[in-house]
């Protein structure tokens, strides 16, 4: 089973990934995760995903897309995943489909969470990561960033017919409910 979760800063990807990641059994890959663990340990990476992130813009394709290409070649991904956070642009999600391709294999589903931009900024400020670009201003920064460079995503993979919308609203449980409905059918 190979996923994309797909949705707004703040929406529960994260959150949704692991709830995933342990029902079914399969690897989560998060550049989330992947930058994060960059930027504790001050990697070369780390420390320029860091001032990217920390003037509220999204790391370049390239970057992104090498980090992701060479992660997917791992054994452990073989019998599928889940990405959360990638693809974030048109060129990262045709450099995806051209790896799969290339590997003769494609995504199964593809899953965005839909939440009011109002519960987005509140669980942004409530969620206690300590990114710096968690004020108000940056995350409607980072929302914004989202709409216009983010959200074509969407649209390239629903005129590909494999987008599921799932409501983002409610508690963890029943958010996840409505996720396996839509992976059960798979």
């Amino acid at each position: 089973m190979k996923i994309i979760l797909f949705g707004p800063p703040g929406a529960g990807k994260g959150t949704q990934a692991k709830k995933i990641v342990d029902h079914y059994n399969i690897p989560h890959l998060s550049t989330g995760n992947i930058f994060r663990y960059n930027i504790k340990n001050e990697t070369e990476l780390g420390k320029k995903v860091k001032s990217i992130m920390d003037a509220g813009k999204l790391v370049p394709d390239e970057t992104v897309v090498e980090l992701v290409v060479d992660e997917l070649q791992n054994d452990k991904y073989d019998n599928g995943y889940i990405l959360d956070g990638f693809p974030r642009t048109v060129p990262q999600a045709k450099a995806l489909d051209q790896f799969l391709a290339e590997n003769s294999t494609s995504i199964d589903t593809f899953i965005t969470l839909t939440v009011p931009e109002e519960e987005l900024v509140q669980r942004i400020l409530s969620r206690g990561e300590g990114r710096s670009d968690d004020t108000p201003e940056k995350v409607r920064t980072r929302l914004e960033v989202y709409r216009n460079e983010t959200e074509p995503v969407l649209n390239y993979y629903k005129e590909k017919g494999m987008v599921t919308e799932v409501d983002g609203v409610g508690t963890i449980d029943e958010i996840f409910e409505r996720i396996k409905e839509v992976l059960d059918k798979i």
